[in-house]
């Protein structure tokens, strides 16, 4: 559902209403009913709310939402638009049944909507988004972040941390295993021989030693590491040209070094402003959690506050990010 004062549950709610979505899964959607029959109606859908506790309950109905109704939601009192503690506990409650009903094998994947990182801590859960819940609760060291928009993708060496640690980072231990990550979500994606091209850390990709020594002393090792694998892989190169070459579709996956330096080209690449009206006109681009023993897939943009409660939000990047959590069901 994510923040339930946010966007996500009325994009979840256009989404379930196209038949798209059923060709390609059967959906439960994780989160509060009676949320979900307003945001229905934000939206003009005619699907009718079930409030389901278990999911053999659901029907799977054409015109219907099956809710999965998370535990002891205090949501009376919600007001769209606002960060409050008791939308941030909704939105983690609904996050972990998800986690839950995925381990328990119960589910084949799980997609969330966006959450609001201020209310979560209010509620008292400090964690700095999903991917570090789905972690924590999955009991999972090794993962990284994949960005992708369309079939331009990105996955991260570090995200959430300062720049100074982000390089700090940059190990050769660290590069390996984001490669291999990187290469194994291909495959789940159905691409047999994945292309893989790797950003360097420094400007130039340290010109041969000269801008820093990450690149010979890490970046570099870890490509072997990997082509000694068998995995065909490319780099370091020049961040600022690699990325305008990547969006040609040379590579099926990019090795970014940190989290602004991936960020940035899928944004760009899946989103658009319209400067005379001063909104997002288009928001494409999903985030995919590698590594862990589940699939999780997400939208890559925000809560949306102001929009909350008016029906306009897009629920492309959604569509997306159902798209490619049921490839990967299927593939894996």
């Amino acid at each position: 559902m994510g923040d339930p004062a946010g966007i996500g549950p009325e994009i979840i709610a256009m989404a379930m209403s196209r038949p798209r979505v059923r060709e390609i899964c059967r959906p439960i959607v994780v989160g509060d009913a009676e949320v979900m029959r307003k945001a229905a109606g934000y939206v003009r859908s005619s699907l009718k709310v079930r409030s389901i506790s278990k999911v053999s309950e659901a029907q799977f109905a054409a015109d219907g939402m099956d809710v999965f109704q998370i535990k002891d939601a205090k949501l009376s009192g919600l007001r769209l638009g606002e960060v409050s503690a008791e939308a941030g506990d909704a939105a983690f409650s609904a996050v972990k049944t998800v986690i839950d009903l995925a381990l328990a094998k119960e589910i084949d994947a799980t997609v969330t909507a966006p959450i609001h990182k201020e209310a979560l801590v209010l509620a008292g859960h400090h964690f700095p988004g999903h991917t570090e819940i789905f972690a924590h609760f999955t009991n999972t060291r090794d993962y990284t972040m994949m960005l992708a928009a369309k079939n331009f993708r990105v996955v991260h060496v570090s995200t959430h941390v300062s720049l100074r640690q982000a390089c700090d980072a940059v190990k050769r231990e660290r590069v390996l295993k984001v490669i291999l990550l990187a290469n194994d979500a291909c495959r789940q994606l159905g691409i047999e021989k994945p292309s893989i091209g790797v950003a360097g850390l420094n400007p130039h990709a340290s010109d041969g030693g000269l801008f820093g020594a990450e690149e010979r002393e890490q970046i570099i090792p870890a490509i072997n590491d990997a082509k000694a694998r068998g995995i065909n892989v490319e780099g370091p190169q020049p961040p600022d040209t690699f990325f305008a070459k990547a969006v040609s579709g040379i590579y099926d996956i990019c090795v970014a070094m940190y989290h602004d330096q991936g960020h940035i080209p899928v944004k760009i690449r899946g989103f658009h402003f319209d400067a005379k009206t001063r909104t997002w006109d288009s928001v494409n681009g999903i985030n995919v959690s590698l590594g862990m023993p589940i699939i999780r897939v997400s939208v890559d943009h925000g809560t949306a506050f102001d929009q909350a409660g008016k029906g306009t939000a897009s629920d492309a990047s959604l569509l997306d990010a159902l798209e490619y959590a049921a490839k990967m069901a299927v593939n894996r």
